[in-house]
């Protein structure tokens, strides 16, 4: 069981883990480098260990220390109790639900094991804020018949990002691959937006775009990018095609996938829109083109 420790110095080097949570920039340096993400509140805290990762410290106010008992009894690491204003002075912002926790970051797959790996998995229920994840079965979605993955290219907005994962997970997506440029998965705002998603999707991120298209063919699998284009069939017909393997692409927020992407793929697939709509937000059209490729 973990001690309860109480803090009241804001300057207290135990807490160095949630000094300037505000601060993107400083975070994506530094989460990464030392190996560590926050999570926060009580269901990604919970979500975040159903999935195996380790909690390296947590910290509490008052009120959240009944919520989280159990928690506190099952773990090693020290859980440090906070009132509301120190927890603010600390992180940069009103930690309104409470609870945060650093979790230890583990090793990313290898992009050709995991694309080994599509489709072997159990294919998750759609997420809400009352799912408990880890304990989901296979029985609230049907399987596709093949494999799907997903490969979002230069996307930098988390919660774009966090959204295209929660998609993910409750639309049945084998894995997720990120390019070099993608936005952290494990950042707060995207772990905060996926309601934990990110912890039950397997996924890596890719070393060598866009030539890692060809890992992709390599497996077996087509590519299909979204995109705006005169040329692109409509995402309808690229269900109806049925590929046993289907890797979807898109791209960053502003101008949609690469050039030097567009040309590698298979397929450019668009999603028909109303009169007066140009486009989607790309978490938008991730919920589209995984629906309607799901069976």
């Amino acid at each position: 069981m973990a001690d309860l420790i109480t803090v009241d110095d804001p300057d207290d080097p135990r807490l160095s883990d949630y000094t300037g949570l505000t601060d993107v920039e400083l975070r994506r340096r530094r989460e990464p480098a030392e190996g560590l993400f926050i999570a926060e509140g009580e269901k990604v805290i919970r979500r975040a260990l159903q999935a195996g990762y380790e909690m390296r410290s947590m910290l509490l106010s008052a009120k959240w220390v009944d919520v989280m008992s159990d928690v506190i009894e099952k773990t090693p690491a020290p859980v440090y109790a906070v009132a509301p204003e120190l927890a603010e002075r600390v992180t940069g912002y009103h930690v309104h639900r409470g609870a945060l926790a650093s979790m230890q970051r583990r090793p990313l797959p290898a992009a050709g094991r995991l694309l080994t790996d599509a489709g072997r998995g159990t294919v998750m229920e759609p997420v809400d804020d009352h799912t408990d994840i880890g304990a989901m079965s296979p029985s609230g979605l049907q399987k596709s018949a093949g494999q799907r993955v997903a490969v979002f290219e230069d996307i930098v907005d988390h919660a774009n990002l966090g959204a295209a994962f929660r998609n993910a997970a409750a639309l049945g997506v084998d894995a997720v691959f990120l390019t070099p440029r993608c936005a952290d998965p494990l950042y707060r705002r995207a772990v905060k937006v996926s309601m934990g998603a990110v912890f039950h999707v397997p996924w890596t991120r890719l070393t060598s775009w866009p030539k890692d298209i060809e890992l992709f063919r390599r497996h077996g699998f087509v590519t299909a990018a979204l995109c705006l284009d005169e040329k692109s069939i409509t995402v309808d017909e690229l269900a109806a095609r049925r590929y046993e393997k289907l890797a979807l692409l898109l791209g960053t927020e502003g101008d949609g996938l690469s050039i030097d992407a567009l040309r590698a793929v298979d397929e450019w697939v668009g999603i028909p829109m109303a009169a007066g709509v140009d486009s989607l937000n790309v978490a938008a059209a991730s919920a589209v083109a995984f629906y309607a490729t799901r069976l």
